[in-house]
């Protein structure tokens, strides 16, 4: 029995700087250097002198049809590139997997069904699906019964081997933010859990809950305690069976609720389906995590949408764990196993340089959450080049609008730009294409960093350093400038 899910449960701007076009007076050099005090500045360097923006800044940008680079800056010097590395996490996912890849999730029985009773194991097996929700686990649940299950005499047992287990995408990232959860071969709405809070009088109503667009099941894996403290606000405990968070009481105000990272995947799924199947009358006993490979019938399949439409989905929402997912899922399938996500990352590495050509590219990771990764921005063009020239990426990637200098959107900006952004603290990317006015297209990527004063940024607080919006706002409004500078020198 097999049931597909499209439901998805994403976690859903860019400033400006308008430069006037006499600005861009003289063609620009193929490579800018820097320049000696009191020497002409190039446009480009006006730009970025203009910017005002500490740190580094580097860019490229290159003639989509004939390939050739026509202007850099910055030169070898490579930068975190943030999830604009997830534009070249999605070619390497859907070169090696295939655009029409399909990821699976079964229910398998090990042992014989008599009578509607399995007298064996029942296993859930998580086969890398990175959107994976509550809503397709109701819909296995009851397709289990449908198919004529009705008792489980063995044990419940999760199997999430199919990916390497990885606490944190980012261990240097703040113990509570869901956008650097755990990893493994079986992955539930991002790997999330949903905590809210609601004030009873002098004391708290919270729960913790996997809930998704149809269901909200309550979890036993994840628990909060309130704390009578201000800080720090949140603190986490593992144990062997939970995921323990407190709280601090002065930080809850009246109620709210935000996204917490799960630890234990296998725990959370199987947890969830444990509640889901028991609505369909079906009782499974405790949770069993197992890494081994598991044999036996399959009664129940889960299909994933088309790879296309996952990635095209990460692109827009910037999820990280789906590019970690889909990039682990392709360095499995050129037989590797990797145990980390720099091992993982470096065989992403290698099939850019292999496939591309491309140079000055060493990722950490899938996502771009780590700030070791490190990406020269014409390494990246030439990969951006070949796959436009192949038609493989642009159509995924979000539209990026224009605006003025008060930040409004500029309705018809006759430049249209599809890229990728990313952003952490002090560093700031844009790679993608634009077309000029006059249909001229070009494929670009900007980096800027201030990674000295990042690395001063306390782990607790680099959730929302102070400074940080008002860096990445000028940044923005950097990569703004240089794209409307390139609309106007390559226009014809």
């Amino acid at each position: 029995m097999t049931d597909r899910i499209s439901r998805r449960f994403f976690l859903a701007g860019a400033g400006s700087l308008l430069i006037p076009t006499a600005g861009f007076a003289g063609a620009p050099t193929v490579s800018l250097r820097p320049v000696a005090r009191g020497a002409e500045l190039s446009g480009a360097e006006r730009i970025i002198q203009a910017a005002r923006l500490k740190g580094e800044v580097v860019f490229a940008v290159a003639d989509v049809k004939t390939g050739a680079q026509l202007e850099e800056f910055g030169g070898a010097s490579g930068l975190p590139p943030a999830s604009v590395a997830k534009a070249l996490t999605a070619l390497y996912a859907l070169d090696v997997l295939g655009p029409d890849h399909r990821f699976e999730t079964k229910l398998i029985a090990d042992g014989p069904i008599e009578n509607g009773i399995l007298k064996g194991d029942l296993i859930l097996v998580g086969g890398g699906d990175p959107v994976l929700d509550t809503d397709a686990l109701a819909t296995m649940a009851a397709n289990l019964r449908k198919a004529g299950l009705t008792e489980v005499r063995g044990a419940f047992k999760v199997y999430s081997g199919a990916l390497p287990y990885v606490f944190s995408i980012d261990p240097g990232q703040p113990d509570h933010v869901g956008y650097s959860p755990a990893i493994s071969g079986i992955s539930l709405n991002f790997n999330r859990v949903h905590f809210e809070w609601k004030r009873q009088g002098s004391s708290y109503d919270v729960t913790m809950d996997a809930r998704s667009a149809s269901y909200t099941p309550s979890v036993d894996m994840a628990a909060m305690r309130i704390e009578n403290r201000n800080l720090p606000v949140y603190s986490y405990q593992p144990s062997a069976r939970q995921d323990r968070w407190t709280v601090a009481k002065g930080a809850l105000g009246s109620g709210g609720a935000r996204w917490l990272p799960v630890r234990k995947p296998g725990l959370y799924a199987g947890d969830v389906f444990r509640t889901l199947a028991r609505v369909n009358g079906i009782v499974l006993g405790r949770v069993q995590v197992t890494r081994e490979v598991p044999s036996g019938t399959v009664l129940v399949t889960h299909q994933s949408d088309e790879l296309t439409s996952i990635v095209k989905g990460m692109l827009k929402y910037s999820t990280n764990l789906t590019a970690e997912m889909v990039g682990l899922a392709a360095t499995v399938a050129r037989g590797r196993r990797p145990q980390t996500l720099a091992e993982s990352a470096d065989e992403m590495n290698r099939w850019s340089a292999q496939t591309y050509g491309a140079s000055g590219i060493a990722m950490v990771d899938h996502s771009g959450l780590g700030d070791a990764s490190r990406m020269v921005p014409s390494g990246l063009v030439k990969v951006l080049v070949a796959a436009q020239q192949h038609e493989t990426l642009r159509h995924l990637l979000k539209p990026f609008t224009l605006t003025d200098a008060k930040g409004q959107r500029i309705q018809g900006h006759p430049i249209k730009v599809d890229a990728k952004t990313g952003t952490l603290n002090f560093v700031s990317g844009l790679g993608g294409y634009l077309t000029t006015a006059g249909g001229s297209e070009l494929a670009f990527a900007i980096f800027t960093a201030d990674l000295p004063h990042r690395a001063t940024i306390a782990r607790e607080s680099r959730e929302r350093p102070e400074g940080a919006r008002s860096w990445n706002r000028r940044s923005r409004k950097l990569q703004q400038a240089l794209i409307e500078r390139w609309g106007a020198l390559y226009g014809s």
